[in-house]
């Protein structure tokens, strides 16, 4: 196996940036409540913006060129649709870029914010282009939603028989995935450093959640990360391959795995193979990509006891514990799935859930209102900070019943000194404060989403997991229209634009978001 050049992690633990200090690690959060996040000494320079989404729609633009040359290669006529869609991508990125290459000095913290929204609107617009233009979609809006789920790893779908959708769309739709889970941010990482431009902020919002101290440059860290990312979805594609897909499914489906997004080639999803094997491939790399990328490069490096001993990774895997029994004991008590098929079905589709990834095998919205509950609760949780899953983060749920457990010992003793810890390092009450407030935007915008969706005619079912699925950034919702067996294509135009709203908020975490509302934030 390739080895990663040697790379220095502090503190030999991935660890939430919130918990590892005292501060507040989204500083988005902090602009609220603190002046120095939007200073008042400077005018906002949208040249850095500008600059770096030039680059990134460029990257994008050459990018479409890969299904072009797999359409062109088989025949199929799609292939001018993204060969039109690369030359207007590319030309308009590197309009930018010249018109602002060689004047821009640095990158604040207010550009970083603007810069993070920016790039994902203007990557979405530009991705949908090939997607509208091969008429595999009637509408924009369409392909609009599609190119939003592909990048922010959610998965769902208006691109109805995909069985028959020609290959290059269906590369383009992988790739969205791959770029979005890990790949857009890592190269922005990568190349802020070239242009001598800071580039932290933007890798923290993307819900990386790492400081400057734990790597000392940025540049090593997004190599080692890219090479993870690149490594492990190598290794999916081969396990794939060997269990019996295709070439190009296991290629696409192993990019869609590892980046926890969920598009799949096949209408059924990979309830299509009917493979044992292919989801229990499945499994694994999808709690690959759930898992902290940090330490992933430490356990490349032969240092698999971070990963072992972190507080983070056991509760990630304890509360899919949890869930996995609960659903297997209510099929073996139903009789939906005796035995260990019981066991197959129950974990795979728990664990795409959680990680919101968004693979199905089953209709599990047909196996009884039990599990109906279950998996809409499993929708909200997510994977663990520092991976390509979104969702509210396990983190956040442990630092939430760490603070209620110290409120009920003092109720209990109120004398008594009761310190939280997390991987051995005490938690703040700023870092309290955060959770507490991220908890309560997340249910605030669900409750606001569901009631905006009920409104446009869903049923109460359909609108409330279409709001937790958008913004957990999940895929498939409950519901006859848009559970594991149906999709997103019938709800209407109005609804989809809400879930796009929902998927990019989701998936930014809020705060990013959020901060750009404030007037201060636009003044001098």
């Amino acid at each position: 196996m390739a080895q990663l050049p040697p790379v220095k992690i502090a503190n030999n633990r991935m660890q939430p940036p919130d918990i590892m200090s005292g501060q507040t690690d989204n500083r988005a959060g902090a602009a609220f409540a603190s002046d120095p996040l939007i200073p008042a000494q400077s005018a906002l320079d949208f040249r850095p913006v500008l600059l770096v989404m030039g680059i990134l729609t460029s990257i994008l633009g050459v990018t479409m060129m890969a299904p072009a040359i797999v359409d062109a290669a088989l025949g199929n006529a799609d292939w001018r649709s993204f060969a039109v869609a690369s030359l207007i991508t590319t030309l308009f990125g590197l309009g930018l870029w010249l018109a602002t290459r060689g004047t821009v000095r640095g990158l604040g913290t207010r550009q970083a914010f603007l810069m993070t929204v920016a790039a994902w609107l203007a990557l979405t617009t530009f991705g949908a282009l090939p997607i509208y233009l091969s008429g595999v979609v009637p509408t924009f809006t369409d392909a609009f939603f599609e190119a939003m789920s592909g990048l922010t790893t959610t998965g769902a779908t208006v691109i109805t028989h995909l069985d028959s959708t020609p290959p290059g769309i269906l590369f383009w739709r992988a790739i969205l995935q791959w770029l979005g889970g890990l790949g857009i941010i890592v190269m922005a990482v990568a190349i802020l450093p070239m242009l001598q431009i800071g580039g932290m902020q933007m890798f923290k919002a993307e819900a990386f959640d790492s400081t400057d101290a734990i790597l000392p440059r940025v540049t090593q860290i997004s190599g080692a990360m890219s090479l993870v990312y690149i490594l492990l979805t190598m290794m999916c594609a081969f396990a794939y391959f060997i269990a019996g897909m295709s070439l190009s499914d296991a290629l696409f489906h192993a990019m869609t795995t590892v980046a926890t997004g969920g598009f799949s080639t096949k209408d059924a999803s990979l309830a299509h193979f009917d493979s044992a094997m292919i989801d229990t491939i499945c499994i694994v790399f999808m709690l690959a990509g759930s898992l902290p990328f940090l330490l992933w490069i430490q356990a490349f490096q032969g240092r698999l006891k971070p990963m072992l001993k972190d507080q983070q990774v056991r509760g990630f895997f304890g509360i899919l514990l949890l869930f996995i029994l609960a659903i297997w004991a209510y099929e073996t008590i139903r009789g939906v799935h005796p035995g260990l098929d019981g066991l197959r079905y129950g974990a795979f589709n728990v664990i795409s859930i959680m990680t919101g990834t968004g693979f199905a095998n089953d209709d599990y919205g047909a196996w009884g209102p039990f599990s109906i509950a279950l998996f809409f609760v499993v929708t909200f949780i997510g994977g663990c900070a520092g991976s390509t899953s979104c969702g509210m983060k396990v983190f956040r749920i442990q630092v939430l019943f760490m603070d209620l457990r110290q409120h009920l010992n003092r109720l209990a003793f109120p004398h008594g000194i009761f310190i939280r810890r997390f991987n051995g390092r005490p938690i703040s009450s700023s870092v309290s404060l955060s959770v507490m407030v991220f908890f309560f935007l997340f249910l605030l915008s669900f409750a606001i989403l569901s009631v905006l969706l009920a409104l446009t005619g869903m049923d109460t079912l359909t609108a409330m997991s279409g709001a937790a699925t958008s913004l957990s950034n999940v895929g498939p919702g409950l519901g006859e229209i848009i559970g594991p067996s149906g999709n997103f294509q019938p709800v209407s135009d109005t609804a989809k634009w809400l879930l796009i709203i929902g998927m990019l908020v989701g998936r930014l975490e809020f705060f990013t978001m959020l901060v750009l509302i404030l007037p201060r934030f636009w003044r001098s």
